[in-house]
This record gives C-alpha cells, sequence and structure tokens, in this order.
C-alpha cells in the first residue's frame, strides 16, 4: 500500500483532490429581488439627473437661450423624452461633465450643440444660421 502513494504523479492528484473538493466552503443565502419596472426607473432617474446637471452648467444655458428656448421648455420637452434618447443624452453629458483637454472640450460642445439641435427639433424650432 505504501508503494502506490510513493508514485509522485498519484500522491498529486490525491493532494489536488482533497484541496479542491474538501476545502472548498459553501455558502448559501437569499437573494434580494426588484421588479424589473423599479430597477429601469431608477436608471432613468439618475441618467435624468445627469442631463440636468448637465443643463444647469453655464454654458448649456447660454446656448440655449440664444436658440430662445427657457428653462421650463427644456423641462417638458425632457420629461417627453423616451429612455434610449435619455440614455443617449446622460452619455453625451458625461462627457460634458468630466471636462479634460481641448480635445474633450470640443467632443463635449459638440455634444451639447447636438443636445440642443435635438431639442430645437423636438420644439418644432427653425434653425437659421447666417
Amino acid at each position: 500500500m505504501l508503494r502506490l502513494f510513493r508514485k509522485p504523479i498519484l500522491a498529486i492528484g490525491v493532494a489536488g483532490w482533497f484541496f479542491t473538493f474538501n476545502t472548498a466552503p459553501t455558502f448559501a443565502g437569499l437573494v434580494g429581488s426588484k421588479p424589473a419596472s423599479e430597477i429601469l426607473n431608477s436608471k432613468r432617474e439618475e441618467e435624468l439627473a445627469k442631463v440636468q446637471r448637465a443643463l444647469e452648467s453655464k454654458e448649456v444655458q447660454e446656448k440655449l437661450r440664444a436658440y430662445g428656448l427657457t428653462k421650463e421648455e427644456v423641462e417638458s420637452k425632457l420629461s417627453q423624452l423616451s429612455d434610449q434618447q435619455i440614455h443617449m443624452l446622460a452619455k453625451a453629458s458625461d462627457k460634458v461633465l468630466a471636462g479634460g483637454d481641448g480635445v474633450g472640450l470640443a467632443i463635449g460642445v459638440l455634444l451639447v450643440a447636438i443636445l440642443i439641435v435635438v431639442l430645437l427639433k423636438l420644439l418644432n424650432k427653425e434653425i437659421i444660421i447666417r
């Protein structure tokens, strides 16, 4: 019997078996669940808060005033946007809020301009460039 355990491959195999299956603790517990609607609503609210933070910046407010939009009009249109549109605006506003170097600023201004154009189109306003 001892001759059998003197073989190194068998000894390593038995040791691996014991370490793998005998020392691994197991845990069990209950996992809380939430309805899918709550998760979607909370995500929408978080993204809407990001967009509103971006809209509170001075540059964006000046651009909106230049296009003739009031804060109430923007708020009413934000409440009418779909989840996908709000997600797109939240991603754009993350880049605006992050700041950074000149390239990031240029991209941020471009994204804010796209946001303004989308809002203007939703409000049926005309964009006239002279």
